[in-house]
């Protein structure tokens, strides 16, 4: 089971807007019969650099990473999905220490649900308040590029 697994799958609020985006997010493919892995496949694997792995690791965001006899990282398949959850969370915006303090609710247990739950509610908000600015920029901009297209008919605004 992974992390993210490990976390029932809330009831959407009601109040919220519904999106196509509400949908269970997909297991990523692991090789074959591998759950190990060093800090350079991570690396590759990710995208983060060593250094942000290892300052994950510090500062909390990561849970425990197990260690080989030589004191080499060896991160799992659940690091791994960890790591895929940790990296939407910074596409959201959401501030390290929010996200530290999820990590941390996380590793507290299921007695944490209801927190959680609210923190990340109160992420999903903000990421639709940004959606929605957006798609009034995306507007914006479709209505410049179609005027400078040769739609000369539309007065320019600015």
């Amino acid at each position: 089971m992974t992390v993210m697994d490990s976390n029932p799958v809330p009831t959407l609020d009601p109040a919220l807007p519904q999106h196509v985006c509400t949908t269970e997010p997909r297991p990523h493919p692991r090789p074959d019969g591998q759950d190990r892995y060093t800090i350079s496949e991570v690396a590759a694997y990710t995208g983060l650099t060593a250094h942000t792995l290892r300052w994950y690791e510090r500062i909390g965001l990561m849970p425990h990473i197990d260690r080989s006899h030589t004191g080499q990282r060896r991160f799992t398949n659940r690091d791994l999905d960890w790591l895929d959850f940790v990296g939407k969370l910074r596409l959201t915006g959401m501030p390290v220490a929010d996200m530290i303090r999820y990590a941390e609710l996380v590793r507290e247990g299921d007695s944490t649900f209801e927190e959680r739950q609210a923190l990340l509610t109160s992420t999903r908000r903000d990421v639709l308040a940004r959606i929605a600015e957006l798609q009034g920029t995306l507007a914006v901009l479709d209505y410049k590029i179609a005027f400078y297209g040769g739609a000369h008919d539309a007065p320019e605004r600015s």
